[in-house]
């Protein structure tokens, strides 16, 4: 029955031959060499045509076909083009062109922050166990070392958000060292941050009085007892703690180190 079709076309072929010739004779006898150019082209096209028509069903001597296993067995007759489809390895490629392609993007350091700030414009931040290495008023009174982990996120910070850096101090000199710790770490330099924006208080109370007085959208101390104070005041904090700590408040986040934080 699939034969079928193909006779009829060669049938309607040969019919449009002898018509063609008809035709052909009596433009000869009328000598009108355009017409006969004409119905040349047009042939040409039908008889094209044909041929492309016929290609498909022409076996494929030189090219065995694939067979998969137990195809033999079970009957299932082989396309007559499987050849022309890629190979395995072929579709490998493709599949890791298109993976590589539709990967996901890593965001930057600086979408990251903004990200996880939500777009907060005013900052507040302690130095002790945040931003510098040591712990206590005490340790300042002899040396302040910024961490250089620290430093990256806290330049990205200053980018796009108005920070103060905070901290309680002893002494006159605790202040000069945590100054030239920083301007020392190019923060003064290569952020946004100005020296008018380094405040210093002699108690923790003093501290807490700043941070509620300049309403940030983040506060960040390492000091749990200020961060519960503040949490009836300040909308969201990130409190660093390397212990464990007790429940406080839902809107308080906890983390080990600032850029901790701030990683993918």
């Amino acid at each position: 029955m699939a034969d079928y079709p193909k006779e009829d076309l060669l049938q309607l072929v040969k019919r449009f031959g002898a018509y063609l010739s008809t035709k052909i004779s009596k433009i000869l006898n009328t000598q009108d060499l355009r017409s006969v150019w004409a119905i040349a082209g047009f042939a040409v096209a039908v008889i094209f045509t044909w041929r492309v028509l016929r290609t498909p069903s022409a076996p494929r001597r030189r090219q065995p076909k694939r067979q998969a296993p137990g195809s033999s067995s079970s009957g299932v007759a082989t396309h007559p083009d499987a050849n022309a489809f890629p190979s395995e390895v072929d579709y490998s490629r493709a599949h890791t062109v298109i993976d590589e392609f539709f990967q996901p993007v890593k965001p930057t350091l600086g979408q990251i922050v903004r990200q996880r700030l939500s777009d907060g414009r005013k900052v507040t931040c302690r130095l002790l166990g945040v931003i510098l290495e040591e712990s206590t008023p005490e340790e300042l009174q002899n040396q302040a070392t910024v961490r250089s982990s620290v430093l990256e996120v806290l330049l990205e910070i200053t980018k796009f958000c108005d920070l103060y850096l905070m901290e309680t101090v002893l002494d006159d000199e605790s202040e000069k060292k945590i100054v030239m710790a920083l301007e020392n770490a190019g923060i003064f330099t290569s952020g946004g941050l100005v020296k008018e924006k380094v405040l210093f208080c002699s108690t923790d109370i003093g501290r807490t009085s700043f941070v509620r007085q300049l309403e940030p959208d983040w506060h960040i101390d390492s000091s749990l007892e200020i961060s519960t104070q503040l949490a009836r005041f300040i909308k969201n904090q990130l409190h660093i703690s390397t212990a464990k700590t007790e429940r406080i408040a839902s809107n308080v986040i906890i983390s080990s180190s600032l850029e901790q934080f701030f990683s993918c």
